[in-house]
């Protein structure tokens, strides 16, 4: 699967440091690596809907992530997925009548040209669990022959991991079993289904059903793969046995990413299966949270199409820190149209304050678990400087429109 086109990032004067991040799993911050190189898993869309502001807000954080280890001098691999079949999917396709293939290549070409206005730097490897299906039959045939995996007896064959073979389960995000047992069942899991190991245990495999696709397993008989077995495959497939940072969005952090950890782990027998994992806090709108649910989305091909400049929006998106569940309204687009107006009249003066003072400052902020409303202040304040005719460095404007370009992904 084709990723969307990407745009040149701009070389800034001298090198940051590697950037800390808020570990999930430690529950602090820490630097994220010390080496040449670096691996990133962004869990990415089920293409059933548009790109809503959550799912602009999380990638924006990763990118960010893509654009400091740059900026330090650091080679990136950075894998995406798309779920282009899973139960939401073809919900959606039944309930509008609509085949289900073509919903998600409309869904994933729109996502796609959101990504590019909205300058998210793409990812090496763009992948769907469609394509990646017989990799995955092949590890669920792995984990079953290991003895960490077993086959529901009521003829389904539905297969499940066994969270037995995993005695450090909920390490990753450090939740009670009771707290577990709800995020389970309001997020796609199924605790209270008969014959289950333990009501914990999560899908490798649905088996066969009349009116769904199916694909061959071999062994496991027809069928389609479990959503937390998609990650790990092609991540592991991609990465290898070890990645810097696995991340997403904080309604990841269980069940999708302790279980598609632990199977990656259970398959490798290397532990932990991320040396980060990185969750992004959620969007709502006007003092709500931004739901299918609750019809309150916020598209941003919608906004796009209302004229409003993809920067703005981003903008609008940085304002909180990434870890935070924030709001969305009127007011903070307005702000961030009127931040992106000033920034771009400071970037067209003759002259501002130091600009390398500026980018160490920048850098600094961002070093620090992506401190983006730091780096905001920092490029207002030079900003208003720049336009109150203080400072006399010519090449100053020049090189803020690079800062931002390069390590806010901010175009002006």
């Amino acid at each position: 699967m084709d990723a969307w086109t990407g745009h040149e990032v701009p070389t800034l004067p001298g090198r940051a440091t590697p950037p800390l991040l808020f570990d999930s799993a430690r529950r602090e911050a820490a630097p994220t690596t010390a080496g040449s190189a670096a691996t990133m898993y962004v869990c990415g869309i089920t293409p059933y809907d548009a790109t809503h502001l959550g799912h602009a807000a999380t990638m924006i954080t990763f990118d960010l992530v893509q654009r400091v280890w740059r900026d330090a001098g650091i080679a990136v691999t950075y894998v995406q997925n798309v779920t282009d079949i899973d139960d939401p999917l073809l919900e959606r396709a039944n309930r509008d009548g609509e085949d289900w293939v073509v919903l998600a290549m409309r869904e994933t070409a729109l996502f796609r040209e959101d990504m590019e206005a909205l300058r998210i730097i793409p990812p090496q490897h763009y992948v769907g669990a469609v394509e990646s299906i017989p990799a995955i039959a092949a590890h669920v045939r792995e984990l079953l022959q290991d003895g960490a995996a077993y086959t529901l007896d009521d003829g389904t064959g539905d297969v499940y991991y066994s969270i037995a073979a995993s005695p450090r389960f909920g390490y990753e995000s450090n939740l009670s079993r009771d707290e577990m047992l709800v995020l389970s069942a309001e997020r796609g899991g199924d605790p209270e289904r008969p014959g289950k190991r333990d009501p914990l245990d999560p899908l490798l495999w649905r088996g066969a059903r009349d009116g769904e696709p199916a694909w061959d397993g071999g062994d496991l008989g027809p069928g389609r793969p479990g959503w937390h077995i998609e990650c790990a495959t092609i991540a592991l497939g991609l990465l290898g046995n070890r990645i810097d940072v696995q991340g997403g969005g904080n309604d990841l952090l269980y069940p999708h990413h302790e279980c598609s950890a632990a199977h990656a782990e259970r398959l490798t027998g290397e532990a932990p299966f991320a040396a980060h994992y990185v969750h992004a806090g959620m969007i709502g709108l006007d003092g709500e949270k931004m739901s299918k649910s609750k019809g309150n989305l916020v598209f941003v091909s919608r906004l796009r199409g209302d004229g409003v400049d993809p920067m703005a929006v981003r903008l609008g998106l940085l304002t909180g820190h990434y870890r935070t569940d924030r709001q969305w309204t009127d007011d903070v687009l307005k702000a961030g149209e009127q931040r992106l107006a000033r920034w771009r009249s400071a970037a067209a003066a003759p002259a501002g304050p130091s600009g390398p003072g500026l980018l160490a400052a920048v850098r600094e902020a961002l070093h620090n678990d992506l401190d983006a409303p730091t780096a905001l202040a920092v490029v207002d304040a030079w900003t208003e400087a720049t336009l109150n005719g203080t400072g006399d460095d010519p090449t100053a404007p020049a090189l803020m429109a690079q800062t931002v370009d390069a390590l806010l992904g901010v175009r002006l």
